[in-house]
């Protein structure tokens, strides 16, 4: 998993699982859903990050397997 803020944008991309985008649908006007073949979402795209999101504050959290 992968996420990457672009200040230039204000765009936040969350990568969830590297694997090749079979189609992009509009969850809404900002934001895109990319899902594989079988129709799992592969990454989100959300544009006006720090407007709708506390971008300045991201905290990440591991799960021992």
């Amino acid at each position: 998993m992968k996420v990457s803020y672009f200040a230039d944008t204000d765009t936040l991309y969350i990568e969830l699982k590297s694997t090749g985008v079979a189609e992009t649908r509009d969850l809404d006007e900002n934001t895109l859903l990319d899902v594989d073949a079988q129709g799992n979402i592969v990454s989100i795209t959300m544009e006006h990050a720090s407007r709708r999101t506390d971008i300045q504050n991201i905290t990440l959290s591991g799960i021992a397997a």
